[in-house]
C-alpha cells in the first residue's frame, strides 16, 4: 500500500472500528464487552459531547450553546473531539470503537481524511420489531421518555435513511453481525471477527 500524504495521528495506524446499529440493537452492550476483554477504547460521540460541555472549556461552552438551540453540532467539532480522544488514548489502547459516528457519508470521508482510515465496520443488524420490543422493555425500567413506540419508529426510520448509504460506501470493510440473537451469541460472532484482526 502506497504511503498517504494525509496527516496521521501516528506512524502506525491504530485499529479503528466504526460501530453502526440501530437503537436497541445491543451495540452499546457489545462495545462494553469488547472494551473489557480486548482493551479497546469505546468512544461514543454523544458521551464526548456531553463530557466536553461538562468540562466548561471554551469549546464546551460553544457546543452547549449549539446544543441548547436544538441545532446539530458541526462535523468539524465532532472530529476535533474524536481526534483528541484518540490521540489521548493511543499509547494505552489496543484499538478504538467509534460509536454513533459516522452518521452520513461525508463524515466517514472526513474522518478517514483527517484522522485515520477505519479498519473495519461492525454493523449490528437487527429487525425493527426486535429493536422496538427491546426499547419498550428498557423504557419500562429506564424511564427514558424517548423509549415509546411512536418515537422509536421515527428514530429507526432516521437510522435506516442515514446508515444505508454509509454501509454501502464502507461495504468492503463491513462485518455484518446478526444482533437479533442473545447477547452472548452476538459476542461470540464479534470475537470470531476480531480474532482475524488482532
Amino acid at each position: 500500500m502506497a504511503p498517504t500524504t494525509q496527516t496521521s495521528t501516528t506512524s502506525t495506524k491504530p485499529i479503528i472500528i466504526f460501530v453502526i446499529g440501530g437503537p436497541g440493537s445491543g451495540k452499546g452492550t457489545i462495545c462494553e464487552r469488547i472494551k473489557t476483554k480486548y482493551g479497546f477504547t469505546h468512544l461514543s460521540t454523544g458521551d464526548l459531547l456531553r463530557d466536553e460541555v461538562a468540562s466548561g472549556s471554551s469549546l464546551g461552552k460553544e457546543l452547549n450553546t449549539v446544543m441548547q438551540s436544538g441545532k446539530l453540532v458541526s462535523n468539524q467539532q465532532v472530529l476535533t473531539l474524536l481526534k483528541s480522544a484518540i490521540e489521548k488514548n493511543l499509547s494505552k489502547s489496543k484499538g478504538f470503537l467509534i460509536d454513533g459516528y459516522p452518521r452520513e457519508i461525508n463524515q466517514a470521508i472526513e474522518f478517514e481524511k483527517q484522522i485515520s482510515p477505519c479498519t473495519m465496520v461492525f454493523y449490528f443488524h437487527c429487525s425493527d420489531q426486535v429493536m422496538i420490543e427491546r426499547l419498550i422493555n428498557r423504557g419500562k425500567t429506564s424511564g427514558r421518555v424517548d423509549d415509546n413506540e411512536e418515537t422509536i419508529r421515527k428514530r429507526l426510520q432516521v437510522f435506516h435513511e442515514n446508515s444505508d448509504p454509509i454501509l454501502e460506501y464502507l461495504k468492503t470493510k463491513l462485518a455484518k453481525i446478526d444482533s437479533n440473537k442473545p447477547v452472548d451469541t452476538v459476542f461470540v460472532a464479534v470475537e470470531n471477527v476480531l480474532s482475524k484482526l488482532i
